[in-house]
């Protein structure tokens, strides 16, 4: 469903008239503010598939950081593998990574194991490796990215739009200042919200267990 069909939406559903452009008035254009505000609210509540993306990072020798180039600073990671030897990597945090670069006799180069986040570059997360790559590996990052904000009125939602729809009502409704229907439709947008992420997540049961590494 695109932008301005997701707005007109909306505005039916509040008993408004329909636009032909996203700032045709004043309450279209807060609509479609609101919908981009309930889009990052439901893409932070659960790991959607629509959001899953693969980013490969290809090393070279004694280089430890790499960009991960498209990743965004909001990007959440699934896994990580190095797929050239065929095994999955695992994290480590910054002080583990800090005692093998510069506490150890002889930094260990070899197959990159392990992983740790170091800040961003241009808009894009920055991650080291270790052991330091001794040359040529490709990891893969199985990713959840969330989707830029929608702005041209033909842009495509990729999260199910009923459930932003939901949302964006129960917000316009309270900016409205309608307490009473504000908590109904604000009961009836978690609701879904719940039964969306309850079937996803029957479908990917081992990600909402825990498993000590």
């Amino acid at each position: 469903m695109t932008y301005l069909e997701i707005v007109n939406k909306v505005l039916v559903r509040l008993r408004e008239n329909e636009v032909s452009s996203l700032t045709e008035t004043s309450y279209s254009k807060l609509v479609a503010d609101l919908v981009n505000v309930v889009k990052r609210e439901v893409e932070n509540a659960w790991n959607w598939d629509c959001l899953r993306e693969t980013l490969t990072v290809t090393t070279a020798n004694d280089l430890f950081n790499y960009v991960l180039t498209d990743s965004g600073t909001t990007s959440r990671v699934l896994n990580v593998y190095n797929d050239t030897d065929d095994i999955q990597m695992h994290y480590r945090p910054s002080n583990w990574f800090d005692q093998q670069m510069r506490m150890v006799d002889t930094v260990q180069k070899d197959a990159p194991m392990f992983y740790n986040w170091n800040g961003t570059s241009n808009g894009d997360l920055q991650v080291d490796l270790y052991p330091i790559p001794d040359g040529v590996y490709n990891i893969r990052f199985n990713i959840i990215k969330q989707q830029d904000d929608l702005s041209a009125p033909t842009d495509v939602l990729l999260l199910n739009p009923h459930l932003v729809i939901e949302g964006v009502v129960s917000r316009a409704i309270s900016e409205r200042g309608d307490d009473g229907g504000f908590i109904d439709q604000e009961m009836r947008y978690k609701n879904m919200l719940a039964d969306f992420i309850a079937i996803e997540a029957g479908r990917m049961p081992d990600e909402v267990t825990w498993y000590p590494e």
